[in-house]
């Protein structure tokens, strides 16, 4: 009986015996943890986006996003009038005062550069804009008629890309005249065979999928299927041709302004200041240096962004 008492005495009790069967309900309760504050859970995110994405893109961004802002508004970025320039002050070398000196004339280079922008990326951006839109049309009407329309307008195409693109655009500039905007049109026309010769070839291969057939099985007209189905997805790779086509632009323009068909002095377009500072390479080598490299950044960063957009679209 003793034995029984003292095994009795040593059972645990109702609430020892919940505790043992349940240790996380008689351990104390949790403190919450802090909650982190949304801002710093968005900065997280940002800074992890921008460890995934690769330097050079990144890069290529921001120089397209500051002559961007340079065309924009560029009296921002230069108080300095890029046409007038100041006595006593000609071919001063990169300063404090001038970052980037100044010209036979007196004026300030920086402030040239950024006011050049406008007229260099609105004229590349015209000649993509036409070269795009013509291109289109040639290349959709070729893949989706076919037969000799098709023939045709293939053979025009096919004689545009025999004849060099600048061959092709100082033979249309001579016809239309000098200045920025004949320049930009030039340009555009002459990379109108590219565009179309790429759409055709999306639109064809696009028309034979399944999808349009089906399309076109179940009652639909030849225009809703065209618009609906064809178009879209023919047309994720000239995005990518857009954005190449559109550094290619900005070579070709300032290439015809430092050959003297662009736009005429004192305007500052970035062709027509490097002509101007090869008469004095010997004493003023960053009137030349400085517009070159921009130009050589701007298109550089243009087909890196080509580039980016041709992988994420595959």
């Amino acid at each position: 009986m003793s034995l029984t008492l003292e095994i009795d005495s040593l059972a645990p009790t109702g609430a020892a015996r919940t505790a043992v069967a349940n240790p996380v309900a008689a351990s104390p309760a949790a403190v919450p943890a802090k909650a982190t504050p949304a801002w710093r859970k968005g900065l997280h995110k940002a800074w992890k986006a921008v460890r995934r994405a690769q330097p050079g893109l990144l890069l290529a961004w921001l120089v397209i996003a500051t002559v961007t802002l340079w065309a924009i508004a560029p009296g921002l970025f230069s108080g300095y009038n890029p046409v007038q320039g100041t006595s006593g002050q000609h071919l001063l070398a990169p300063s404090a005062t001038h970052l980037l000196g100044t010209d036979g004339l007196g004026r300030d280079l920086y402030a040239r550069v950024v006011h050049g922008a406008v007229h260099s990326l609105s004229g590349a951006f015209l000649a993509v804009t036409v070269g795009l839109l013509l291109g289109t049309t040639i290349g959709v009407l070729a893949g989706s008629v076919g037969g000799l329309v098709e023939d045709a307008l293939m053979r025009v195409v096919d004689v545009l890309l025999a004849v060099p693109s600048l061959l092709l655009s100082l033979s249309i500039i001579i016809i239309l005249g000098f200045g920025t905007l004949n320049a930009a049109l030039a340009v555009g026309i002459a990379s109108v065979a590219g565009f179309a010769r790429l759409v055709r070839s999306e639109v064809v291969r696009v028309r034979r999928a399944e999808y349009v057939e089906a399309a076109f099985g179940s009652g639909g007209s030849f225009r809703s299927v065209l618009w609906r189905h064809v178009l879209p997805n023919s047309l994720t790779s000239v995005v990518a041709m857009a954005a190449l086509q559109f550094g290619s632009a900005i070579l070709s323009i300032s290439t015809l302004g430092f050959l003297g068909y662009g736009a005429p002095p004192p305007t500052p377009e970035w062709g027509l200041l490097i002509a101007e500072g090869r008469n004095y390479i010997s004493t003023g080598w960053w009137l030349t240096t400085v517009p070159g490299l921009v130009v050589v950044a701007v298109v550089l960063s243009a087909n890196r962004i080509s580039v980016a957009v041709s992988k994420g679209r595959r």
